[in-house]
């Protein structure tokens, strides 16, 4: 089963809130989900961003694959950076934005 961390929409048009969960790749955007993770409000200024970064840490270490929103979430509230920390590749050396990705190296 593959598993995802993805953003599940709630709240009316215009004023959409996002919670980040942990859902089977199949299910449908909105459908069911195996666990909650936290939240994502992007009409507040600046942007609210409350995650558990354990249970992120701990779903990264199991295989889920974050969407790309979802990973630049995780890069703002810091569980990126502990994840990668875990697996031994601390410095980000330069950013390559054009392609979208970061460079990353191990020390």
């Amino acid at each position: 089963m593959a598993v995802k961390i993805r953003l599940a929409q709630r709240g009316k048009k215009k004023t959409r809130t996002y919670r980040v969960v942990v859902a089977d790749a199949r299910s449908p955007r909105d459908g069911k989900f195996i666990e909650d993770l936290g939240f994502y409000n992007p009409h507040d200024n600046p942007s609210t961003v409350d995650i558990d970064v354990e249970k992120a840490v701990s779903w990264l270490d199991k295989g889920a694959q974050p969407s790309d929103r979802v990973q630049k979430l995780l890069e703002i509230s810091g569980a990126w950076a502990q994840w990668r920390s875990t697996k031994g590749e601390t410095k980000i050396t330069r950013n390559i934005w054009s392609l979208g990705t970061m460079a990353i190296y191990k020390r």
